[in-house]
């Protein structure tokens, strides 16, 4: 497929790459339609991409060495235990994984948008209202215009979906992350305690926390990433049962208190220092929700990343898998002679790993979190056997590309 105007809904890393794969296929035109104003590259959360996945993407065009990330290996586990101030390590798990400082790689992969790619900030997309052959999009302004295809890269409020499938939406895992970071230069010693290419996780009665270096803003320096998985108190679960409503990113003292109160008592003294540096405005919360489409194209509207399915962090997944999304559809418009018959290609491949990374997060949610087991009393061999049943073994860092 060749030709078309193509518009795209989202303007973060799903939709940079989403313009990407449409300019790369031929589009006569390609417009992004991002709500916020603001620089998203400003966002300094980090994300963690499988050796594997890098690979098969860079084969792809669309990562390459040059954009900044740190190498990992390990990942250590550590409980409390008596007055060790690094904790005691009942285990080590292989992390082949690649880390990347979500605005660093926002950034990288704008840059990478050809010029003819009109791109506009400011600009919320109201509702997408389906045509037979094309699709109107219409604007918080008022404003309307027609295109050939519409690729939904907006996220899990996506206003895409919701004109295909207006029923299909997230629904609350039960349980949260709380998320920051720090400069490296400013972790507590002794440096031993947290190796450079360790994802060292902390392990506690109903939930951990998972910590790893990242590129600092901009790719310049390091920063440390760390997220904390819980179960908040059960007065704030109204707060997050309808998506529509939660604010993103949105933190209150109860849940500040909460962390700090678990932290105090599970955890040993130098990663409780690394939480206690981080600074407020460095901090925030992302609730668990899942959410799989039936299908990731429905006429000329096409879903791709949270928009289409939401992968918990646990999978290693997480935004990399809207660049593997934005990869199969290039190829399915390339590989095509019509609209309808790529469409149908790229759904038949990517919505059966939606569904299967869904699965996935849910089942690890429930081994690390929601039904941990004990900790303390477990070892190596425990801890191989119980990734295993957990499903670490199966799609832990995203599912390979097909060709």
């Amino acid at each position: 497929m060749r030709g078309g105007r193509v518009a795209v809904v989202g303007g973060s890393i799903a939709g940079c790459s989403a313009a990407l794969a449409a300019s790369r296929t031929g589009a006569d035109e390609v417009v992004v339609y991002e709500r916020a104003l603001g620089r998203l590259q400003d966002r300094g959360v980090g994300l963690a991409l499988h050796n594997d996945r890098y690979a098969e993407l860079e084969a792809a065009g669309y990562l390459d060495a040059g954009m900044p990330w740190v190498q990992l290996a390990r990942r250590p586990w550590v409980v409390r235990r008596g007055a060790e101030r690094a904790g005691h390590e009942i285990g080590v798990l292989p992390f082949p994984f690649r880390s990347y400082n979500w605005g660093s790689l926002w950034r990288e992969l704008r840059s990478r948008i050809p010029e003819t790619v009109t791109y506009r900030t400011g600009a919320a997309v109201a509702q997408v209202l389906p045509q037979e052959d094309g699709a109107v999009v219409r604007l918080a302004d008022g404003g309307e215009e027609r295109f050939d295809l519409v690729i939904g890269a907006d996220g899990y409020r996506s206003v895409v979906r919701a004109a295909m499938y207006p029923d299909a939406f997230a629904r609350y895992g039960g349980y949260l992350a709380w998320r920051g970071t720090l400069p490296a230069e400013q972790l507590p010693g002794p440096a031993e305690a947290f190796l450079p290419q360790d994802a060292t996780t902390v392990a506690f009665p109903g939930g951990h926390m998972i910590v790893y270096r990242i590129p600092g803003p901009g790719g310049v320096g390091t920063n440390v990433n760390w997220v904390f998985y819980a179960t908040p108190p059960a007065s704030t679960r109204p707060w997050f049962d309808d998506p529509t409503t939660v604010p993103p990113r949105a933190t209150t003292q109860i849940l500040t208190d909460y962390l700090h109160r678990v932290v105090e008592e599970h955890f040993p003294p130098f990663w409780q220092e690394v939480v206690h540096l981080t600074p407020a405005e460095e901090t925030f919360v992302q609730p668990m929700y899942d959410m799989a489409a039936p299908h990731f194209a429905c006429g000329r509207l096409v879903l791709l990343g949270d928009a289409a399915s939401i992968a918990r962090p646990h999978t290693g997944s997480g935004a990399i898998k809207a660049v593997q999304d934005a990869a199969v559809l290039e190829r399915s418009l390339r590989s095509a002679d019509s609209w309808a018959a790529a469409l149908h290609s790229y759904d038949a491949e990517r919505a059966p790993v939606g569904r299967a990374v869904l699965e996935l997060g849910r089942s690890l949610g429930r081994a690390q979190v929601q039904q941990t087991p004990e900790w303390t009393v477990m070892d190596q061999r425990a801890m191989d056997s119980w990734w295993q049943e957990a499903g670490g073994g199966s799609g832990f860092g995203g599912h390979t590309l097909r060709r």
